[in-house]
């Protein structure tokens, strides 16, 4: 499959490539139970409908203004790929955002509206609620990109030097970190070092994260407060910093489904951030790599990734580049 932004104009300062795909196995090829969105700078959008690209225009979509979101549908709790389709589909009527405040309140109505909406659909328990990642860029065209993210598909930062996480998984290590019962390493291990598929926290599904013996309805956005202080530079929702020297790389959790995925993600920065490669390219070269040469104890899964650089420095309210990574790989 070519790139999904083929026909998408993201204006002067944004350079995007995407891509979603079931599997990268020759010999499986499961249902694609993931999805994505993005609205360009003049309102023209790609997202996936039974699992094929549908092209769409936004009415009234401000200039400028650009969304980009990964989804990964929760196939264990059924309706997977419905779910991540669900949200992408109404995330076309979410109106453009300006501000955090506007944007977690958007989302989080949105989430509590298709949460019943599924449950008048499909007569489903606590146990097979349907449920999607979303992770998700809101980058107005005169202010900084915002970030809302529920979930394990990720945020990365990559550049020629390092590669680093910019997202929290949603996940039991992350629960056991914030109340004190793994420290940064056990946490980084845990979570970036292994393969560990459980999830804490969903869209539509609901949190584990206020009582791990109850699935709640609402969503709980991971901040400061409520973040050990090796992670509370990276809460959930917040103005982003993006450097024009960098690329930036949402994924679904495909891209590091193996038995080391440290080892394999720390390779990107010579695989994606070569001088003077396009970003389409830099995307294609990930998805060849793992063709060609997929890592050790690769659980086969869906893959998709929205890959941008910013031609121009994109400013937050924090600097980023001037805090800790969230956790380094410890062999």
């Amino acid at each position: 499959m070519t790139s999904l932004t083929d026909q998408l104009d993201f204006g002067a300062s944004l350079s995007v490539a995407a891509r979603c795909e079931a599997s990268i196995s020759k010999l499986q090829m499961p249902e694609n139970q993931d999805n994505l969105l993005l609205i360009d700078a003049r309102g023209q959008a790609v997202l996936m409908h039974q699992q094929q690209p549908l092209s769409l225009t936004v009415a009234d979509w401000p200039a400028g203004h650009v969304r980009l979101a990964v989804l990964d549908g929760m196939g264990g709790h059924g309706h997977g790929r419905e779910a991540a389709e669900a949200v992408a589909q109404a995330l076309l009527q979410v109106p453009a955002c300006h501000t955090l405040q506007q944007l977690g309140e958007q989302l989080d109505a949105l989430h509590h509206r298709l949460q019943q909406q599924f449950r008048q659909l499909h007569d489903t328990d606590s146990f097979r609620r349907p449920g999607t990642t979303l992770t998700l860029l809101e980058i107005p065209a005169d202010s900084a990109p915002l970030l809302y993210h529920v979930g394990d598909s990720r945020l990365y930062e990559i550049s020629a030097e390092t590669v680093r996480p910019l997202t929290v998984d949603h996940v039991p290590a992350t629960a056991y970190a914030m109340h004190g019962l793994l420290d940064e390493q056990q946490w980084w291990q845990q979570v970036h070092g292994e393969h560990r598929p459980q999830i804490a926290q969903a869209y539509i599904l609901g949190n584990a994260f206020d009582n791990p013996q109850v699935l709640d309805d609402g969503l709980h956005a991971l901040d400061q407060a409520s973040l050990p202080a090796f992670l509370q530079h990276l809460p959930d929702r917040r103005a982003l910093t993006l450097r024009s020297d960098a690329l930036y790389l949402l994924a679904t959790d495909g891209f590091w489904s193996c038995a080391r995925p440290d080892l394999w993600v720390a390779r990107w920065p010579e695989l994606l951030a070569r001088p003077g490669q396009p970003v389409a390219a830099a995307l294609e070269a990930l998805y060849h790599d793992y063709r060609q040469h997929p890592p050790p104890a690769l659980h086969i899964d869906n893959l998709s990734a929205i890959l941008l650089r910013p031609l121009v420095p994109r400013h937050g309210n924090i600097d980023e580049t001037a805090l800790p990574q969230a956790a380094k790989p410890h062999d």
